[in-house]
């Protein structure tokens, strides 16, 4: 480390002029440009945030198809509570699906069941008139998650006492 005195003519002629004047004047107006930099900053970003929303970019393809999609008959909602099994707790509703299926009707059925933390997760079953079997998954209460929308669809459902698609 040099004292001012040690440090050679070279360097000090380096020096930018703004450190080399020090009155309080310069110093308030650096205050104030670095005080209207960070709200330009904050503007910027918050501006950029609402642009990207209305743009579509923040939105969820996979929701935007659940809200778009034609309605079918209900089978009803189910919510489960921890640790409880759909095969009993939703026997009236498993029974609506399999009716529509063996009739060559479509039906939704609504659950609800908490991840092993308590975090709800919404799966929305759909059997369509051409016994294809929909599944739409709403993970966006779900903290430990991507907290997306997800879709996975089979075209003939193997068993519909566990309302699942085959691998």
């Amino acid at each position: 480390m040099y004292a001012d005195n040690d440090v050679p003519d070279q360097l000090q002629r380096v020096r930018p002029a703004h450190l080399a004047r020090t009155s309080g004047r310069s110093r308030a107006r650096r205050r104030c440009v670095a005080v209207v930099s960070v709200r330009a900053r904050i503007v910027a970003a918050a501006a950029t945030s609402l642009l990207a929303a209305g743009c579509g970019v923040l939105d969820d393809p996979v929701k935007e198809r659940w809200e778009a999609r034609t309605e079918f008959s209900s089978c009803g909602e189910v919510s489960l509570a921890q640790g409880e099994e759909l095969q009993k707790q939703a026997v009236r509703e498993i029974v609506c699906l399999r009716r529509a299926l063996t009739s060559g009707e479509s039906a939704e059925l609504k659950i609800t069941h908490p991840t092993v933390e308590g975090d709800p997760i919404r799966e929305y079953y759909r059997l369509t008139p051409q016994s294809r079997l929909e599944v739409y998954t709403d993970s966006t209460d779900d903290r430990y998650s991507d907290q997306k929308w997800s879709f996975a669809e089979c075209y003939t459902p193997e068993w519909l006492a566990g309302i699942s698609c085959a691998p």
